[in-house]
């Protein structure tokens, strides 16, 4: 009877030191901080001079970019807008709770593996084990896809915090050496380095060694005339004044305590909600009607209709 598929082989591990990984390309990303928010503008991202300046320095730098912030402020945004800039590939590792090494790097197509073994029964074990743990039957998840890629590649990965702390050792591995060691095949090392974007919520604390290696971005809710090109960006039949007004409401209600404030996305999304129904002003009934877009919690809901002036908008 074969071994079990699990079996690892007893294979010296190959190891290439970090020197080896190469340099950013020699033919920059971006050009200046001024392109950065020229380029992202161009996709629908508006940039904060923060923002831009970051991204330029990551991409000019060749470093991991951790963007921290509340959701739908624009973190997983503005990684698919850098990816469209720079004419990439977005590869994204989803994080959750229980994420782990074969869902983030590789694992092996135990089926396909079967029926190879299964195909060759007068095979000795040691004839069968060479072949079934080759490329052909190497499963890459987006860790291992991100440094096999010989293509430009924006490697997100999103929501980190939510993720265990065990999963911190392998982004720590693949972020300080841009290099993945599959036991039974040796190192693979990056011969082009990704642009890399973890994103996190704060959810929970991330350790020292994983910030060390990044460069950090906070994005937090945006300044009003910021939001309001936002807003007459994204939802360009919404008229002036009532812009105006939505920006202003949404920011009353930030400054509320309450147990989940209205993100950008959510102000996008009433600002369209105002428009499908055809909402010359912003009146309290039209408010009141639509306070469930903008909030998603009833005792939010319930406390913003107590403590807004409904009357005087």
């Amino acid at each position: 009877m074969a071994p079990k598929l699990n079996k690892r082989l007893d294979r010296k591990r190959i190891t290439i030191s970090p020197d080896a990984v190469p340099d950013p390309p020699e033919a920059p990303l971006f050009t200046s901080v001024d392109d950065v928010s020229a380029r992202l503008a161009e996709t629908g991202y508006l940039a904060s001079p923060a923002v831009a300046t970051t991204v330029f320095l990551a991409a000019r730098l060749g470093k991991p970019l951790l963007v921290e912030g509340p959701a739908g402020v624009g973190k997983t945004e503005l990684a698919k807008a850098v990816a469209q800039v720079a004419g990439a590939r977005l590869v994204r590792l989803q994080c959750y709770e229980g994420v782990d090494e074969s869902r983030a790097l590789y694992e092996w197509n135990h089926a396909k593996q079967l029926l190879r073994i299964s195909a060759g029964r007068g095979e000795s074990w040691d004839e069968t084990r060479t072949d079934i743990f080759s490329e052909e039957f190497l499963l890459p998840r987006p860790l291992l896809t991100a440094i096999r890629g010989d293509e430009p590649t924006v490697l997100l990965i999103d929501e980190t915090d939510k993720a265990d702390v065990e999963m911190e050792g392998l982004l720590l591995e693949v972020l300080s050496d841009f290099q993945v060691t599959v036991p039974e095949l040796g190192t693979v090392t990056a011969t082009r380095r990704p642009f890399v974007v973890l994103t996190s919520n704060a959810g929970r604390e991330l350790s020292e060694a994983l910030r060390r290696r990044c460069l950090f971005l906070h994005i937090g809710f945006p300044e009003e005339e910021l939001e309001r090109r936002i807003v007459r960006l994204k939802v360009p039949g919404l008229g002036d004044a009532l812009t105006e007004s939505v920006v202003r409401v949404v920011g009353a209600l930030r400054a509320m305590d309450l147990r989940k404030a209205p993100s950008v996305a959510e102000t996008v999304d009433w600002a369209r909600t105002l428009l499908a129904l055809g909402a010359g002003t912003l009146d309290g009934t039209v408010v009141r009607d639509t306070l469930g877009v903008i909030l998603k919690h009833q005792d939010d809901i319930q406390k913003a209709a107590a403590k807004l002036d409904l009357d005087a908008l």
